[in-house]
């Protein structure tokens, strides 16, 4: 089984998109999560008008961020296979398929994808390669690889990773440096997601930092703390 995991938050302009690209890659028993953080457009009307017994909704009153939503998302998922996902990007017909045939032989996967605005047209600056994709946890502390819209896991990765430490800065650098710790992890070359750019992303992934240099030394800190400990409490 298959889960695919979302975290929206005032996502409706395009989580239309993305779930039209979704959807038709699933089998009938594979499963969509969705967990809204408390959005105030009508990010819920989009979903149910889908009208799709494949796609869960968790709902909460008060925003918690896109960690914690994520989690959340994560937690509830029932999948041996997840696949994270974005809800302003756009899926590459045969995603799943070529992931899922990547995971036989391994434990995390992540794919390339293709930076787009937000008519889903290249970006000129984006257009060679979006960043050099490769393994290592010193590396990935410096230039995190580990995109979150573009990787696929086996629940084992999840099961360790969980629970999240509260002062991670994102979910996904934190479930790849975890996979590298502990399973093997692989790349995929192919551009299998459309990861649309506009004002209103979360993260800043593909294209420069936003953040404070001291912001950036607290992030690395606070994800090599999380690692020492991790290591300390699975021995």
């Amino acid at each position: 089984m298959i889960s695919v995991c979302i975290a929206t938050r005032n996502g409706s302009r395009y989580l239309a998109d993305q779930l039209q690209s979704i959807l038709p890659q699933l089998r009938e028993d594979d499963e969509v999560v969705i967990s809204d953080d408390a959005s105030s457009d009508n990010t819920l009307s989009v979903i149910r008008s889908f009208d799709d017994a494949r796609i869960r909704v968790l709902t909460r009153q008060h925003s918690v961020g896109i960690v914690a939503n994520f989690e959340r998302c994560l937690t509830e998922s029932k999948g041996d296979i997840i696949f994270l996902a974005d809800q302003d990007d756009v899926w590459t017909p045969g995603k799943v398929k070529l992931l899922n045939r990547a995971l036989l032989d391994n434990d995390l996967v992540i794919s390339d994808c293709e930076l787009v605005d937000q008519s889903l047209q290249p970006i000129a600056m984006a257009s060679k390669k979006r960043f050099s994709i490769r393994k290592g946890i010193l590396r990935n502390l410096i230039r995190n690889s580990y995109m979150g819209c573009c990787m696929a896991f086996r629940r084992s990765v999840l099961e360790k990773a969980l629970p999240f430490p509260k002062d991670i800065p994102m979910h996904d650098v934190w479930l790849g440096l975890v996979a590298e710790m502990y399973f093997d992890v692989s790349f995929v070359p192919e551009k299998l997601v459309l990861h649309r750019r506009h004002q209103h992303n979360a993260s800043s992934t593909g294209m420069n930092s936003q953040l404070t240099l001291r912001r950036q030394f607290i992030n690395r800190y606070n994800i090599i703390k999380n690692l020492i400990l991790h290591r300390g409490y699975a021995r």
